[in-house]
């Protein structure tokens, strides 16, 4: 009579515990594969959407010019979202090649949006601050598109640098 042994059941732990964590981040609206929220966008949306209203309104350059920069983490500490503690874990066990790719872009919006509120502060005319929210929307939109396909797991580094050269 041939002896089998049993194989001890392979525990399925780990992978409970993963589908887990990514309905958990799912639910909070973080993509599970990257760790990146799409919340932080809003941050740079705010700016562009302030930038659009110059050219017809002059005085929302000085709603503009009360944008400050903030970090993944400062974004999520000042705001409501809900999951906010969750936003900040999840970024940093990202991916460090996906997350240097979102923080390369990142901060050229940030520098973009920066460079553009110094100039805007020196300017005297509301047509040279009607111009540089144009050029500046120009360029920061893309980006902000950029960043969006690196949130939901389709950007690429030749598409950053693409964007970056172009």
């Amino acid at each position: 009579m041939a002896s089998t042994t049993a194989k001890p059941a392979r525990s399925d732990r780990p992978a409970r515990a993963l589908d887990a964590r990514a309905a958990q981040l799912r639910a909070a609206n973080i993509n599970p594969r990257t760790g990146l929220a799409t919340d932080y966008l809003n941050h740079f949306n705010e700016a562009i959407m302030l930038l659009e209203m110059i050219p017809d309104m002059p005085e929302c350059a000085e709603d503009f010019l009360g944008w400050q920069p903030r970090s993944y983490a400062e974004h999520f500490m000042a705001s409501n979202f809900k999951a906010r503690d969750l936003a900040i874990e999840a970024y940093d066990a990202a991916d460090a090649g996906i997350r240097a790719d979102f923080d390369n872009l990142t901060s050229a919006m940030t520098s973009i949006l920066t460079a553009v509120g110094t100039a805007m502060r020196e300017a005297r005319q509301d047509k040279t601050r009607a111009v540089l929210a144009e050029q500046a929307t120009g360029w920061v939109k893309p980006l902000v598109a950029l960043a969006g396909s690196i949130i939901n797991g389709r950007g690429s580094e030749a598409d950053v640098d693409y964007i970056m050269t172009h």
